[in-house]
C-alpha cells in the first residue's frame, strides 16, 4: 500500500485525502452522534456533561468550519506524499506486526505532545483569535471535531511531517494517526461521560477534560493524555465548571416556574 501511495500523481494524492478525511469525519461524527444521543441514554449508560442547549445554527456553522479544515487536510496530503518524493522521507514497506504496534505506541504519545504545544500556542494573545472559531462551541458536538480557523487546521495537521523525516515508518503507523486522531478527538467533543466510574485522572475521562476546556475556555490544553498538563500545570479541576452549570440549572428551574 505504501508503495501505491508513492506512485500516486499529485492531484491523485490530494483527491484521495480529501475523500479519506471527509470520510471518516463523517463516519466518526455520525456514529458518536448516534451513539451518545440514542443508544447510550437507552442503555442507561453514561451521561451528558453540559446540559445547556446548543447555539442557534451551531451544528450549520460546525459542519461548514469542518469542511474547510477537511479542504486543508486532503490537499495537504501533497505534503507527507512530497518529502517521500524528495527522499527526505522513507516508508518501511517491510515492517512486522510489531514494529508497526510500537510505531503507532510512539506517534499516540506525539500526538498528545505536539497537540498541546500547538493547543498552547492558541492561547496565547497572538494566536487566539485563530482558536476562537473553534471555542465558539461552548457545548461541544461531535461535529466540533474538525471545526477550526484554516490556521488552526494547519497548525494541527502537520502531526506526522516530523516524526517522518526522523524515522522509517510503516505506512500504515502513519495512517492510523488520523483515525485515532479522530477516534479520540470524537470523544473529547461528545459532551459525554461514557466512563463516570473512573476518576478525573484516567485516561477514559478525556470527554470531563476537554468539556471542561470549552466550558472555561483555558487549561486541560492535553488530547487524550494528562502527562503535558501535569507537567506544565495546566490542568483544571475536576469541578471548575460548576458554577457555571449551577447557574444554567437555576436559570432553568426559574423560567419552569
Amino acid at each position: 500500500m505504501g508503495q501505491a501511495f508513492q506512485e500516486l500523481s499529485a492531484w491523485q494524492v490530494m483527491l484521495a485525502g480529501l475523500l479519506f478525511f471527509g470520510g471518516i469525519y463523517l463516519l466518526f461524527g455520525a456514529a458518536t452522534w448516534l451513539l451518545t444521543h440514542y443508544l447510550l441514554p437507552a442503555l442507561g449508560l453514561g451521561r451528558p456533561l453540559d446540559p445547556r442547549p446548543l447555539a442557534p445554527g451551531q451544528l450549520r456553522r460546525e459542519l461548514l468550519q469542518s469542511g474547510s479544515s477537511i479542504l486543508l487536510f486532503g490537499m495537504g496530503m501533497i505534503f507527507p506524499w512530497g518529502l517521500l518524493q524528495l527522499g527526505w522521507a522513507r516508508l518501511d514497506h517491510a515492517a512486522s506486526g510489531w514494529k508497526i504496534a510500537l510505531e503507532i505506541l510512539a506517534l499516540v504519545a506525539w500526538n498528545d505532545v505536539h497537540f498541546w504545544i500547538n493547543h498552547r500556542l492558541l492561547h496565547t494573545k497572538l494566536l487566539r483569535r485563530f482558536h476562537l472559531p473553534h471555542h465558539r462551541s461552548i457545548v461541544t458536538t461531535p461535529f466540533s471535531t474538525y471545526s477550526f480557523h484554516p490556521i488552526e487546521a494547519l497548525m494541527l495537521g502537520n502531526v506526522i511531517l516530523l516524526p517522518m523525516v526522523v524515522h522509517d515508518f510503516s505506512f500504515w503507523s502513519l495512517a492510523s494517526v488520523p483515525l485515532f486522531s479522530l477516534f479520540f478527538n470524537c470523544i473529547g467533543h461528545a459532551n459525554y461521560d461514557f466512563f463516570p466510574q473512573v476518576s478525573y485522572a484516567h485516561w477514559f475521562a478525556a470527554s470531563r477534560r476537554h468539556h471542561l476546556h470549552h466550558a472555561c475556555f483555558s487549561g486541560n490544553y492535553g488530547f487524550q493524555f494528562t502527562f503535558m498538563d501535569r507537567l506544565f500545570r495546566t490542568r483544571l479541576q475536576a469541578d471548575a465548571a460548576a458554577l457555571l452549570l449551577k447557574a444554567h440549572e437555576r436559570r432553568a428551574a426559574a423560567g419552569h416556574e
